[in-house]
C-alpha cells in the first residue's frame, strides 16, 4: 500500500504505460518527481531508430505529459537531469530544450552515459512544484 502522502497520478492518454514497476510521476511533499522518460510514443512505439532530435522532442513531450498528469507544468520545473549517450549532441538538445522550456530556467545537469535502455540516445528526469 502506498503512503497516504504520496499520490500516483493515472497514466494520461498521451503517455504509454510504464514498461516497468514505476510511475511516470509521483506527487509528494508539494513536489512532482518525474521518472526518467525515454523516447517512447504514446502508442508504445520505441523511437530508438529515430534521429536524436526526434528522440529529444518525444522525451520532452513525455516529461510535459507526466507533469500535466500530476497537476504541474514545465513552468514549475525545479530541476532537470538529462542523460545523453553522445555529449556531442548537447548543442542540438540544448536548442530543443530551450524552445520547450520557454521562460522557465530550472537547475539542470547533463550526464554523458555509455548507453541507455533499448538503445535510446537521451533520457530526462525532472522535479517540479506541484
Amino acid at each position: 500500500m502506498a503512503h497516504p502522502d504520496i499520490t500516483l497520478p493515472a497514466v494520461p492518454a498521451d503517455l504509454a504505460p510504464p514498461r516497468g514497476h514505476y510511475s511516470h510521476a509521483v506527487r509528494a511533499a508539494g513536489l512532482v518527481f518525474v521518472s526518467g522518460e525515454l523516447p517512447v510514443a504514446a502508442d508504445g512505439r520505441l523511437l530508438n531508430d529515430a534521429s536524436f532530435e526526434e528522440q529529444a522532442r518525444q522525451v520532452l513531450a513525455n516529461v510535459a505529459a507526466a507533469l500535466r498528469a500530476a497537476g504541474s507544468s514545465v513552468d514549475k520545473l525545479v530541476q532537470v537531469r538529462v542523460y545523453v549517450t553522445d555529449v556531442e549532441q548537447w548543442p542540438a538538445f540544448n536548442a530543443i530544450y530551450a524552445a520547450w522550456c520557454g521562460d522557465a530556467r530550472p537547475a539542470r545537469v547533463v550526464v554523458p552515459v555509455p548507453q541507455l535502455h533499448y538503445g535510446f540516445q537521451v533520457e530526462v528526469e525532472a522535479t517540479a512544484l506541484a
